[in-house]
């Protein structure tokens, strides 16, 4: 599950002052843009965002499966993250944002080359939302369809201190 992708962590008390008034620091979001990574996960994986409904990756070694072929966790990780960032921005700062269910078919894969998720988002109202993804190769094959759907939800409220015991 994921919390606000891209950007699931709050952005830090030394970030400069947000621009867009979502809590969100610009140099993240450019960082992101054109490296990638917003956590461990992405940057392991090479995740680069070209807009909030496209990631890419390109495939290395370290991502294919004993069998030889693109590991179907990379592809699961890579519609996740692009579903995420897609309803993400469609969000306000006073919303989060977590998966419920992905369901992903795998048509065909691939071992070497860049590798392109796009997400739709298809319906959002105040507590859910569904989206469709594709996963095509560089060279045009579809790789992977993919649907899901998302809880939007308050951001949880820090528990009140206890009140010390007499």
């Amino acid at each position: 599950m994921q919390d606000r992708s891209p950007g699931s962590q709050e952005p830090s008390a030394a970030s400069e002052e947000p621009a867009d008034g979502r809590g969100e620091d610009p140099r993240r979001r450019e960082r992101e843009r054109t490296i990638g990574g917003i956590d461990g996960v992405t940057e392991f994986m090479g995740l680069r965002w070209e807009d909030p409904q496209t990631v890419r990756l390109t495939i290395r070694p370290e991502l294919i499966n004993a069998g030889g072929l693109l590991s179907g966790v990379v592809t699961y990780a890579l519609v996740d993250y692009c579903m995420g960032s897609t309803l993400w921005a469609q969000t306000t700062a006073e919303e989060r944002i977590a998966t419920i269910s992905i369901s992903v078919n795998y048509v065909q894969t691939a071992t070497d080359g860049d590798v392109i998720c796009r997400t739709t988002l298809d319906r959002r109202n105040r507590r859910t939302a569904v989206m469709r993804s594709e996963v095509v190769h560089e060279d045009g094959r579809l790789l992977v369809t993919a649907i899901g759907s998302y809880t939007i939800f308050p951001p949880r409220r820090p528990a009140a201190p206890a009140a010390p015991a007499s």
